[in-house]
């Protein structure tokens, strides 16, 4: 099994990202909708609060690797892309379960992740600049700069949507070629 992990902040491409994947015929999981159907089964609106508040809670309760262990059983394909790892735990929990692992970084300033966010209308996504550090603040608690620290590769996305789809796409090959 092929298992590509990416890592990034809030609006710095992860969807994007997946966009390419599944156009290259890539399975993807994304982590956030395990945590957003949650917060939905305990009948709660699905908000940055709620969505941020469920996540903590279970991390809280269950370890710092939940949400990568909830994951485990919906990876069966050969090749997938798992979208939004939080963590140095949940890398863990991944590389243990999986020996061929490649974590991939997305990386876009703070400015220009605002700016997407600002404008995708997401409900989970927040109102305003302060609920934007806010939900910075949070992600890196729960440890997003050590999985940052864990990735293999990095892919900077602060150009054009068409730069960032190319470099996705390259990225990938480049990743998938390594398992032959």
């Amino acid at each position: 099994m092929k298992l590509v992990v990416t890592v990034g902040m809030p609006g710095s491409g992860k969807d994007e990202l997946i966009a390419v994947a599944r156009s290259m015929g890539l399975a993807t999981l994304k982590m956030g909708d395990l945590v957003r159907d949650e917060t939905r089964r305990r009948g709660l609106p699905v908000t940055n609060a709620n969505v941020a508040r469920v996540a903590s809670e279970e991390r809280e309760k269950h370890g710092a690797g939940v949400w990568a262990q909830r994951a485990l059983p919906r990876l069966t394909e050969t090749r997938m892309l798992v979208d939004g790892c939080r963590s140095d735990t949940e890398v863990t929990v991944f590389r243990h379960n999986f020996g061929d692992l490649f974590v991939l970084g997305i990386y876009a300033s703070p400015e220009t992740r605002h700016a997407r966010m600002a404008s995708r209308s997401r409900t989970d996504d927040g109102a305003g600049l302060q609920e934007f550090y806010d939900r910075d603040r949070r992600e890196l608690k729960w440890g997003i700069g050590n999985a940052f620290a864990l990735a293999d590769g990095m892919l900077v996305n602060e150009g054009s949507l068409d730069e960032f789809r190319r470099g996705a796409r390259a990225m990938l090959e480049r990743i998938l070629a390594r398992e032959d």
